[in-house]
């Protein structure tokens, strides 16, 4: 039976006063992060323990793709590492009015399409039948676009008279948990070519001849590079194993803040602000338009990934929503096969500096007393109509803190 991490807490009373009393260290967070149920660099959860006790990191947030299957798993390690567990999770929506208008959000290179979080859900898990249904869904047609791809990649393979296939349900078994996605394929397919060619020239020459001639650039012993090349080459639009994303596999972004709220969680905009080029999408371009398109959609909590930003853009745009009373948040993202450390750093390859950690530990904070709150049976942060409670948000960073710290001690 799946209990509360909060099973053994003081009641609400009792640890509103333990807050008033709590140190306000600022305890290093990772809020974003992948884990093997969607895809990840991590090969299994408790990697993300070691690597975040080694670290120093103290509050760890999962935030799988269209899952809650790790939670259990995650509660389970957070309760015997002594670190703080945030459960998340995210999706791909469709805002389809701004796709017709051609109008990128949070992907660089398709209109309309909106990744979206959601913070400190219940666990054990609380969702409703129609909310199950949803997301069972959107599993079951990923996953069958990823096997119609997986059937492309074999025909091309068998034109190229390569002398192996690759197996969905094997793939499924070996690199995935329930949901298998795009890059879990570019893995299957580079360990079959290095299996079957011992050489790395042979490998590379290979590698070409399913990219139709164009060169490899990555070595052979780089297997996040290599993987990266495949998708680019072959799984992505104009790819031989190409397979367009069917309507079905999204959520209108309504219909996901609504899941999110039914689960007990906080929705939350993931922000990709610059590139390397230092450019915006159309949506985020412009932060007081960002700002009124959010509120308006009753969404006051954001997570950046530091590691893809130049620290003073980051700075600039955190500031500036933090003053308006966002709920903020940073991670890692590890949705590559690169394992980077745990610890949240900038595009500069540093730490974030302090005034951005207490930034996010005050956005880790709120979310935990958020979690405690729900798991109580109390209003968290949403009141009942699903509105943040942003003139509360320093009482709630307060609890949180109280939380956070009872829960390593």
């Amino acid at each position: 039976m799946e209990q509360s991490v909060f099973e053994k807490y003081p009641g609400p009373e009792q640890m509103k006063q333990q807050a008033e009393k709590a140190d306000r260290q600022v305890l290093k967070v990772n809020g974003h992060f992948h884990t093997p149920f969607s895809f990840s660099a991590f090969t299994e959860i408790g990697q993300v323990f070691e690597m975040a006790r080694k670290e120093d990191v103290k509050v760890l947030g999962i935030n799988d793709f269209y899952t809650t299957d790790g939670y259990a798993e995650f509660s389970m390690l957070a309760q015997q590492y002594g670190i703080f567990p945030l459960f998340n999770i995210e999706f791909m929506s469709l805002q389809k009015d701004l796709q017709a208008k051609g109008i990128r959000v949070n992907d660089p290179n398709n209109p309309g399409r909106t990744y979206f979080s959601g913070k400190g859900l219940k666990f054990p898990v609380s969702l409703g039948a129609a909310q199950a249904v949803q997301i069972a869904g959107i599993q079951e047609e990923s996953n069958r676009q990823t096997a119609e791809m997986t059937e492309k990649l074999n025909a091309f393979l068998e034109e190229l008279e390569m002398d192996f296939r690759l197996s969905f349900p094997e793939i499924k078994a070996k690199y995935a948990k329930n949901l298998v996605r795009e890059r879990h394929l570019a893995k299957a397919l580079r360990i079959a070519v290095q299996e079957n060619y011992s050489s790395a020239a042979v490998q590379k020459e290979t590698f070409e001849k399913l990219f139709s001639g164009k060169p490899v650039h990555s070595a052979m012993t780089d297997f996040a590079g290599l993987e990266n090349e495949i998708r680019g080459n072959l799984l992505k639009s104009g790819g031989r194993a190409f397979v367009p994303e069917d309507d079905k596999a999204f959520l209108s972004l309504e219909q996901v803040i609504d899941l999110i709220i039914h689960a007990g969680g906080i929705p939350c905009y993931p922000v990709l602000l610059d590139n390397s080029k230092g450019e915006f999408t159309d949506y985020e371009g412009n932060y007081e338009n960002l700002y009124r398109s959010l509120t308006n959609k009753k969404v006051w909590s954001l997570e950046l990934i530091p590691g893809r930003n130049k620290p003073e853009i980051l700075e600039g745009f955190v500031n500036f929503f933090n003053e308006k009373g966002f709920v903020i948040t940073f991670g890692t993202e590890h949705n590559t096969p690169q394992l980077d450390p745990v610890t949240v750093l900038g595009g500069d390859g540093k730490e974030i500096n302090s005034a951005m950690q207490k930034i996010g530990y005050e956005g880790a904070c709120v979310i935990a007393a958020h979690q405690y709150l729900t798991a109580k049976g109390e209003e968290g942060y949403l009141d009942g109509d699903g509105r943040a409670k942003v003139s509360r948000r320093e009482a709630f960073i307060s609890l949180g803190n109280a939380v956070i710290k009872a829960f390593g001690s």
